[in-house]
């Protein structure tokens, strides 16, 4: 299950997500969302868990948890629809 952390501190990285996501069973990969050019932490991040059953108790301990300053936003990431892909392609190019 792939897992959507937000409101991460900018000082975090992928090392503290995966830490804080061991704690509730394993973790496959922890990525966070970084700038392309200055490569910086955009404060949000993703963490794949093969057990769904983990990722839930993961979710419900982790959600609205302080973590480095910053209550944390935890849900099941939704997959990005073809409607919002093609309108976020017209907001960069400025259509």
């Amino acid at each position: 299950m792939k897992v959507f952390v937000g409101n991460l501190s900018f000082d975090a990285d992928e090392h503290d997500l995966e830490a804080l996501f061991a704690e509730h069973g394993e973790v496959e990969r922890a990525s966070l969302a970084r700038h392309p050019r200055s490569r910086h932490s955009r404060g949000f991040g993703f963490v794949e868990m093969p057990d769904p059953g983990e990722a839930t108790r993961a979710i419900e301990a982790l959600n609205g948890r302080e973590v480095m300053g910053r209550p944390l936003t935890v849900n099941e990431s939704q997959a990005l629809g073809a409607d919002r892909r093609r309108a976020k392609g017209r907001r960069r190019r400025g259509v």
